[in-house]
């Protein structure tokens, strides 16, 4: 549920050293209608060979065997989409050198991602291997260029995080931020930062251990706004003790002896990256969204806008706005005409001043979404786009939104994930 607990295996190293390889381009355009439309671009199926090592490991070992088996058999694709809230795009990315070497990041769910200048930044996540959750390596940060569309691996150093899932990220002024998640040990409350914009190619973390003030509860799953250089953070599932109970936290489960509880959130907590200070604002007005994770947030102008998500058994299709600027909240919004199906693991990008995009998910009846939609704050109303490919479901993917308007959409798993019994099956695409 968007709130177990993963377990997790030994690190698995993710570069994938590529042969020379042609890309031709195969271009697929589709129309739109008033609200929107779709440019896609595929770059054809690579002969990707996955391998824990550089050698078979030792008979006897049967896991490791059964491990190195499967990832031989693994192959992967890089594919760009474009989507767009105008008529279809034209402008197109240039095509790489016809023989170049080259990598692909691995397939993953739970991890994060942002956009800043001409390349997109993926950092952690998990994939599911022999139905185990297999952390990816915390000291990897992929790098794909958005004109070339080509990957590059970097070493990372520094106060590195844990190999997380769940985490939130975000990128302010070219430094990514990433906050709470979940790992072996738990749940996070843990705040770090890299720099993107580095001259001398060195990536290196660092945790923020010097601030003022008091961060939420350890929690993962949760999402944030990003207004005037800060990072303000809603809900996700975590635990608490006893002491720290209170109206925002829905209780799911609890260990009595050492007074602990688990549940999700609806608390608003913002990190000024400035004063690097942490303050929980008082909400001034309005009723806020229930308690919920793996919800969606997205920022128009002073508004925070939050769409569906999860609390116990129940996926949700609502849309709340919180004001940044007087903590008044709008309650549930109405909306005219058709929308989307509840879900959670979906997400919401600002694609104009006033309109956002949604896209993929799970359902309540627990089955992957491929759809896309289209909200207007003006006219209040859901558009849904017709010519999405249906054949392309994701949840707990990340978008986000590119230099010249696109919507980039990375990873996630084509299945749900909460079937052990089935082996979900992960996506190291890009749409774009």
């Amino acid at each position: 549920m968007e709130g177990a607990e993963p377990c997790t295996w030994p690190r698995t190293p993710s570069l994938l050293p590529q042969p020379p390889h042609s890309l031709p381009r195969e271009r697929l355009i589709w129309g739109g209608g008033e609200e929107g439309g779709a440019v896609v671009r595929l770059v054809p199926r690579l002969p990707i060979v996955w391998t824990l090592s550089a050698s078979r490991p030792p008979e006897g070992d049967r896991a490791a065997e059964s491990r190195w088996r499967s990832r031989r058999r693994w192959r992967g694709t890089v594919v760009a989409a474009a989507v767009a809230s105008l008529p279809p795009l034209h402008k197109m990315a240039a095509c790489p050198p016809p023989s170049q070497q080259f990598c692909v990041a691995e397939e993953r769910s739970g991890h994060c991602a942002v956009v800043d200048g001409n390349f997109l930044y993926v950092w952690g996540g998990y994939v599911s291997i022999e139905e185990n959750e297999v952390y990816l390596p915390n000291d990897e940060l992929w790098l794909y260029e958005i004109d070339s569309g080509l990957w590059t691996m970097h070493l990372m150093e520094g106060e590195l995080p844990t190999s997380m899932s769940g985490s939130c990220g975000a990128c302010i002024n070219g430094k990514l931020y990433i906050f709470g998640g979940f790992d072996d040990k738990g749940y996070s409350n843990r705040l770090y930062y890299v720099n993107l914009r580095t001259r001398n190619g060195t990536y290196r973390w660092k945790k923020i251990t010097d601030f003022k003030g008091q961060p939420p509860t350890p929690r993962d799953k949760l999402s944030c706004w990003v207004y005037k250089d800060r990072l303000i953070y809603f809900g996700g599932y975590g635990c608490r003790k006893h002491n720290e109970l209170s109206d925002c936290f829905d209780v799911h489960d609890a260990f009595w002896e050492g007074q602990i509880f688990w549940g999700w959130h609806n608390d608003v907590h913002a990190f000024d990256t400035n004063t690097q200070t942490w303050f929980q604002p008082t909400i001034r007005g309005g009723v806020p969204p229930q308690p919920r994770a793996a919800h969606t947030c997205a920022v128009l102008g002073n508004k925070g806008y939050i769409f569906g998500g999860r609390v116990l058994q129940t996926r949700m299709n609502d849309l709340h706005c919180l004001n940044l600027d007087t903590w008044i909240w709008s309650g549930r919004i109405h909306i005219s005409g058709e929308k989307p199906k509840d879900r959670s693991w979906h997400t919401l990008t600002p694609i104009a001043d006033d309109k956002l995009f949604l896209f993929g998910g799970l359902s309540s009846d627990n089955v992957p979404l491929s759809d896309g939609w289209i909200h207007s704050v003006t006219t209040n109303g859901w558009k849904q786009l017709t010519h999405l490919p249906k054949s392309r479901p994701r949840l707990w993917h990340t978008a986000c939104l590119g230099t010249e308007g696109e919507v980039m959409i990375f990873g996630g798993s084509k299945d749900d994930l909460h079937f052990l019994d089935t082996v979900s099956k992960f996506n190291n695409e890009v749409l774009v």
